[in-house]
C-alpha cells in the first residue's frame, strides 16, 4: 500500500524503513526555494523523498519530509538534452524519451523511481558501456540549504558531486540527461548452468551490450539474460506469454512459493530447484525500457554490492558456503550485472569495471546475517555498497575506496554546513 504524500508517517516500498515527520510538498523552484529559506531561519532539517524504493534509511526524516511529486513536468527537448523536472518517475520519463523518438541508453530493471532519486542514489542497469544512471545527466539545478537556485554543469568544479549527491547536498530540481534515439533490444533468455555462464562472461561481456544473470541458491542453475541492438521489431512476446512469464509466473506464483518457503524454510531448496526451471528460454523484440524494466509485486529486502569485475568468482563461491552456514534458508536467486568505469566522485563504479551482486530475502524472512556475511566478504574484496541498498559501512570504512570521499564532503561543507538535509544514515556514511 502506497502511504498518502500528506501523511505525516511514511514507510518505503519495502516496509522496512518509516517516519513521522512534518510534511512539504512544494508545487515550483520557487516554493521550494521558499520551503529551504524557512527552514534555514527556523534551523530545522528538511528530507526529500521521491519513490521510497530505497531499502536504506537515506530517504528517513525526522524533521520535515519533502516531496516533489508536484515537480514532475518535461521542460524542454533540445535534441538528445532532455530536461525534466526531478519528481518525475523514470516510468513517466520513459515514455515521454518515446514520445519524442528518443530513449535512455540504459535502465535499470525497476522504473518507479524518480529521476532525482535514481541518480542520487547510484541506480544502474547493467553493460560494461555504461555506468549508473547519473553518468547520463548532463546539467542539474539545485535548490541549496540557503534557499539559493544554483545550475550545475560539466564546467561546475561541483559537478562529480552533485550529479550522484545521496540528497546531502541540496533539492534537485530540474535534471538534464543525455539521450539517445529510440532504440529496439533483441532479448535472449535462457536457463543455463552457474559453471557455464561464468565460463562465457569474458566473450558475452565485450560482444554484447547486456548481459546480467540470476543465480539460484542451493543449486548449480542460473538465468542467463543477453540484450542486444537490433533494426526491426519483428519478435515481439505475444501478450500471453508476457502474462504468462512476467505476472503470472515472475509475481503471482513466485508470490506463493516465497510464502511457501517462509512457512516451510526445510523445502526452499527443492523449490530453488524447481524455480530455476520453471522459466523456459525465450527470444523477442521490444522497446528499450520494455525490455529493461520489469513488475516487482513480491516484498523483499536487499543488499547489493560492487566489487571489481575480476572478484566474481571469489564472491560467487563465498556466496556458497554462506548458504551452506546459515540458520536460515535463502529463497530468492542471488542477481548479478556489470558496468563499466565512470567518474562520479561516490559512483559505485568509480574508475573501475564493475561486477554489482545482489542479495535478497523475501519479506518477513530473517536476513541480517546473511547480509553481513556477504558485506564481510565484500568489504574484503575493496567493494562498494550501493546507496540505496541495505549495508552496515560507515564513513571510516569508506573512506578508503572511494578516492575523491573528502572531495564530496568538502562540497558538503560548502552547500549545507549546517547540515540541513542530514539524517542518520547520512551521518554514519558521511559523518556529522
Amino acid at each position: 500500500m502506497t502511504t498518502p504524500v500528506n501523511s505525516r508517517r511514511w514507510t518505503n516500498w519495502g516496509l522496512n524503513q518509516e517516519s513521522v515527520a512534518d510534511v512539504l510538498t512544494p508545487g515550483n523552484v520557487d516554493e521550494v526555494a521558499a520551503a529551504l529559506s524557512r527552514a534555514a531561519e527556523d534551523g530545522r532539517r528538511v528530507k526529500v523523498v521521491g519513490s521510497g524504493h530505497s531499502f536504506t534509511s537515506i530517504a528517513v526524516a525526522d524533521d520535515q519530509r519533502m516531496h516533489v511529486h508536484r515537480l514532475s513536468h518535461l521542460i524542454s527537448v533540445d535534441g538528445p538534452l532532455v530536461t525534466v523536472q526531478a519528481g518525475m518517475t523514470l516510468s513517466a520519463l520513459n515514455r515521454v524519451l518515446a514520445e519524442h523518438d528518443l530513449a535512455m541508453p540504459n535502465l535499470g530493471d525497476i522504473d518507479a523511481q524518480t529521476v532525482a532519486g535514481a541518480v542520487s542514489t547510484g541506480t544502474h542497469g547493467t553493460g560494461l558501456e555504461h555506468g549508473t544512471l547519473a553518468s547520463c545527466v548532463e546539467a542539474l539545478t539545485v535548490v541549496t540549504a540557503a534557499g539559493q537556485i544554483e545550475r550545475y554543469t560539466a564546467d561546475s568544479p561541483e559537478f562529480g558531486a552533485v550529479r550522484l549527491g545521496l540528497g546531502a547536498l541540496g533539492v534537485i530540481v530540474e535534471v538534464t540527461l543525455r539521450c539517445v534515439p529510440a532504440f529496439t533490444l533483441l532479448a535472449d533468455e535462457r536457463p543455463m548452468s552457474l559453471p557455464d555462464v561464468l565460463a562465457g562472461l569474458d566473450d558475452w561481456l565485450p560482444a554484447n551490450e547486456h548481459v546480467e544473470f540470476f543465480w539460484y541458491p542451493y543449486t548449480d542453475r542460473a538465468s542467463l539474460k543477453i540484450n542486444k541492438r537490433v533494426d526491426e521489431d519483428d519478435r515481439p512476446l505475444s501478450k500471453f506469454r508476457s502474462w504468462l512469464d512476467d505476472d503470472f509466473l515472475s509475481n503471482t506464483v513466485w508470490q506463493g512459493v516465497c510464502a511457501l518457503g517462509r512457512r516451510i524454510p526445510g523445502t526452499v531448496p527443492t523449490l530453488n530447484g524447481i524455480s530455476a526451471r520453471a522459466l523456459s528460454a525465450r527470444t523477442y523484440t521490444g522497446r528499450s525500457h520494455e525490455v529493461f524494466c520489469s513488475q516487482r509485486k513480491v516484498k523483499f529486502t536487499e543488499m547489493e554490492y560492487e566489487v571489481p569485475r575480476p572478484a566474481l568468482p571469489e564472491v560467487l563461491g563465498a556466496l556458497d558456503r554462506i548458504f551452506e552456514e546459515l540458520p536460515f534458508k535463502v529463497q530468492f536467486p542471488v542477481e548479478v550485472r556489470f558496468t563499466g568505469p565512470d567518474d562520479l566522485w561516490l559512483s559505485h563504479g568509480y574508475g573501475r569495471e564493475s561486477a554489482y551482486i545482489a542479495v535478497h530475502q523475501y519479506f518477513g524472512v530473517p536476513y541480517e546475517p546473511y547480509f553481513r556475511a556477504f558485506e564481510a566478504v565484500c568489504a574484503g574484496l575493496g567493494g562498494r555498497p550501493h546507496w540505496g541498498k541495505l549495508h552496515y559501512r560507515d564513513a571510516e570504512s569508506l573512506r578508503p575506496v572511494y578516492p575523491r570521499f573528502d572531495d564530496f564532503l568538502a562540497v558538503r561543507d560548502r552547500l549545507d554546513p549546517q547540515r540541513m538535509f542530514t539524517n542518520d544514515y547520512l551521518k554514519r556514511v558521511l559523518g556529522s
